[in-house]
């Protein structure tokens, strides 16, 4: 009889995340990649500021911790310093594609050998709850409270962006608002991590979180909402693999 285990790359520690935030099934997923992956002593993980900053209180991993929007920077070094290990950036959406963009854009581009999971709630999490670069049309936030219109721009595809690129190797997208989305989105990861290892270069999964604190509604709702009004209008699954 199979008995469920703590994966070994993740501490056994309380949470502090909201009730419903996707960041603790993301941390699950991850660590068990990495364990049977058999690489947990060779894997350095890079997270940056915001939500997403605390992943090393978690992660029973080597981490280090970047200025915000620098995680794509710090993961070069470290890949390029220590190729044989496996380097992976864990960031958030207004870190990744705002004050971060820059260096996503560059690395992808050069086709660095490392990996970024994205977590994308589509909203500034750790600051209260503003516009971000994902932030879907007529969705309310603090800095939005009439819903983002067209003056404020369209939302950013990272898929859009970076796909182009030749040096950009793998790319997909999962969910976490159900079991079924979970294992997908492992499987996902996983395949990314294996493709990092196998030296193919640059990869990115992103994964479809909630926020319900700054959503304004129960867990309930924001997984709902994720499979009802999101999911249903991106391209999920594996976007590029090459």
């Amino acid at each position: 009889m199979t008995t469920y285990t703590m994966p070994e790359s993740l501490k056994n520690v309380r949470t502090h995340y909201c009730p419903g935030c996707s960041h603790g099934i993301i941390h699950k997923i991850l660590a068990e990649c990495i364990d049977e992956l058999n690489m947990r002593e060779n894997t350095v993980g890079v997270s940056p500021v915001g939500c997403a900053v605390i992943a090393y209180e978690y992660l029973n991993l080597d981490m280090v911790e970047a200025l915000h929007g620098r995680a794509p920077a710090i993961a070069t070094g470290l890949k390029r310093a220590l190729p044989d290990k496996l380097v992976f950036t864990y960031q958030g959406d207004g870190d990744l594609l705002a004050i971060g963009i820059s260096e996503l854009i560059h690395a992808a581009n050069r086709g660095e050998n490392f990996t970024i999971i994205f977590v994308n709630n589509r909203v500034y999490g750790m600051t209260g709850g503003q516009m971000a670069p994902t932030t879907a049309p007529g969705q309310k936030t603090l800095t939005t409270p009439y819903g983002r219109d067209g003056k404020m721009g369209e939302p950013i595809d990272v898929m859009h962006l970076i796909e182009p690129f030749s040096n950009v190797k793998y790319l997909a997208r999962g969910a976490v608002y159900h079991p079924n989305e979970i294992r997908k989105t492992k499987n996902l990861i996983k395949r990314a991590l294996e493709m990092q290892i196998s030296g193919d270069g640059f990869s990115l999964v992103e994964v479809l979180a909630t926020c319900p604190t700054y959503w304004r509604m129960s867990p309930g709702e924001a997984m709902d909402y994720v499979k009802d009004n999101i999911a249903p209008h991106v391209q999920m699954g594996v976007i590029k693999e090459q």
